[in-house]
């Protein structure tokens, strides 16, 4: 219920500085993954699924991941009660 009031997100600026490639992995970390599955998700490396989360920690000025997810809720590329991509 408190989800479907939820107003629509604002828009964040700090986003315009991130690629659309670094949007999607912001996305999945929003969702809870961890490199290892945002890599399997992507098709990429864990350790290139790193080098994108630390980018865009230091694009948004986080200093966490916790943050990260936060900022994933705020901006709407995350919603309450998704159950995110669907890796097996």
């Amino acid at each position: 219920r408190v989800a479907a009031q939820a107003r629509p997100a604002p828009p964040l600026p700090a986003l315009e500085q991130i690629t659309d490639r670094e949007r999607e992995v912001l996305a999945l970390v929003g969702a809870g993954l961890n490199n290892a599955q945002i890599a399997a998700e992507l098709f990429i490396t864990p350790l290139t699924a790193k080098t994108h989360v630390s980018r865009i920690m230091t694009k948004l000025m986080v200093r966490d991941r916790a943050q990260l997810v936060v900022l994933a809720y705020e901006s709407g590329l995350v919603r309450p009660g998704w159950a995110g991509p669907a890796s097996g």
